[in-house]
């Protein structure tokens, strides 16, 4: 996927991130900024003015700007900057930066002052009640972002699009899911995301309605659908589960797993299996051979909540999450 905007969301809530400090949030959370959903608009008014949904600061009246920290809930590369300003329209910010900052640990906020913190987007002009993207040129990993608005106003969302970049001594202490995005799995191809994105495949916990999986378009051919996973690092996956939760009349009939190889052949690691509706289902596989990445193919068609590929890095796959942590350090 050449496309930034197409990567995963470093940022988002429901991937771990949070809002740690803002200098400012008069009118309107700061916490609204890495909510999943898109912004809405409100009519209601408070105390304080009109409600809007995303993060406020009231009017500056000195020189300076305003800013807002957000912990990634996935450490990574950032390829792509999304500052949305839905419905702020005469009280958008004129302009915004990025920074990055890659911090050891779980420091408090007041810590993160004293970080390194290196540009990722400069002051860039904005339009209102738009997503304003940018292209970054990719740096060093990084675990937190600073957001600056200039001089101050609404955003609604910020939206943080990067490649993950996986600690290496979490995935070494024991079996992980190869495939999470938070471990540095990433969907590399899909045949239909109509209706949802194949990224919710493989985000953190359960989903919670239908709209939190992958489903597809209704197949009118004799084909069938299908997303494929490049995992974290080469591995060996033992345990899958494939969760229908929330699809009662669309999910698939049957599904299968293929692997393949780092020199290109494929293994079978799941024969084409039935499935029920709204089920977690979960298969032993042999972990005989290490791949690189995993296919799923889902019988003809349908949706899907979760897909997890427990397993253990080879000897070439923790040598290579090694590599990447070492050559992406600040």
């Amino acid at each position: 996927m050449s496309d930034p905007f197409d990567l995963p969301d470093l940022a988002v809530r429901t991937q771990g991130g949070a809002v740690v400090a803002a200098n400012d949030e008069f009118f309107a959370g700061k916490e609204n900024l890495i909510r999943p959903e898109p912004p809405q608009a409100r009519d209601d008014f408070g105390a304080r003015g009109k409600e809007y949904d995303g993060w406020e600061t009231r009017r500056r009246r000195a020189p300076g700007s305003d800013w807002a920290v957000v912990r990634l809930g996935m450490p990574g590369i950032v390829h792509g900057v999304v500052v949305d300003t839905a419905f702020f329209l005469g009280n958008y910010p004129t302009s915004a930066s990025l920074e990055g900052a890659s911090v050891e640990g779980h420091p408090p906020a007041a810590a993160l002052a004293d970080a390194a913190w290196v540009p990722l987007l400069p002051l860039s002009p904005l339009a209102g009640g738009t997503e304003n993207r940018f292209a970054v040129e990719p740096g060093p990993r990084v675990t937190h972002v600073r957001l600056t608005i200039h001089p101050d106003g609404g955003v609604a969302r910020l939206r943080v699009h990067g490649e993950v970049v996986p600690d290496p001594r979490l995935l070494d202490a024991g079996p992980c899911d190869l495939a999470a995005l938070e471990n540095g799995g990433v969907v590399s191809g899909v045949s239909n995301a109509f209706y949802g994105s194949p990224h919710q495949l493989l985000g953190r916990g359960v989903a919670r309605s239908m709209g939190e999986g992958w489903e597809n378009a209704r197949r009118r051919d004799d084909g069938n659908d299908w997303v494929e996973v490049a995992l974290a690092c080469e591995g060996t996956v033992t345990l899958a589960e494939l969760d229908t939760s929330w699809f009662l009349g669309n999910a698939p009939g049957e599904a299968s797993l293929t692997g393949t190889t780092a020199d290109g052949r494929e293994v079978e690691l799941l024969a084409r299996t039935p499935l029920q509706p709204d089920t977690r289902h979960r298969f032993v596989l042999p972990g005989d051979a290490g791949v690189t990445r995993v296919r799923m193919d889902v019988f003809p068609d349908g949706g899907m909540a979760r897909l997890r590929l427990w397993g253990r890095p080879t000897e070439a796959g923790r040598a290579a999450l090694r590599r990447r942590w070492e050559e992406t350090a600040p």
